[in-house]
């Protein structure tokens, strides 16, 4: 893949965490916090956020196709990457209550769930361009056989 299609993808991506991760935070901030009021400034969080993690995607580049073991290696360095992200930031907030464990694993939880809803929605983007492009290749064949 060139690095224009991969950095496309990237944004494209961006966009999906930044709606995820505004579901969670909603979800979360609901379970453990429902009185709490939000001001402007905080609705700018999930872009950051989703900013952020988008740095550890950048270890699934490669020139060349990767072998489904080294994207699976790959995949899994991310998520670590990500988990990391979101914890070091989650334990540097003075907002989120995170001596309480069950605030940290619900957190951490949340970022598997985005991590694997985010790499379905990709694959569903990619399998359905796949088809369409494979469906014009077998037109063009015939049409030119």
């Amino acid at each position: 893949m060139d690095f224009k299609r991969f950095l496309l993808n990237k944004l494209i991506l961006f966009f999906l965490l930044s709606t995820l991760i505004t579901v969670a935070i909603v979800l979360i901030g609901s379970a453990f916090d429902p009185k709490a009021k939000l001001g402007y400034k905080d609705m700018l969080e999930p872009i950051v956020y989703a900013a952020l993690c988008m740095l550890p995607t950048l270890v699934t580049w490669s020139k060349r196709e990767l072998s489904p073991k080294a994207l699976l290696v790959r995949k899994a360095l991310m998520l670590v990457l990500i988990e990391g992200v979101i914890l070091l930031i989650a334990f540097r907030s003075s907002a989120i209550d995170t001596s309480r464990i069950e605030v940290v694993l619900t957190i951490a939880g949340s970022v598997l769930v985005i991590f694997v809803l985010a790499n379905l929605f990709v694959w569903l983007k990619d399998a359905a361009e796949a088809k369409k492009l494979n469906r014009e290749l077998e037109a063009f064949q015939k049409h030119h056989a």
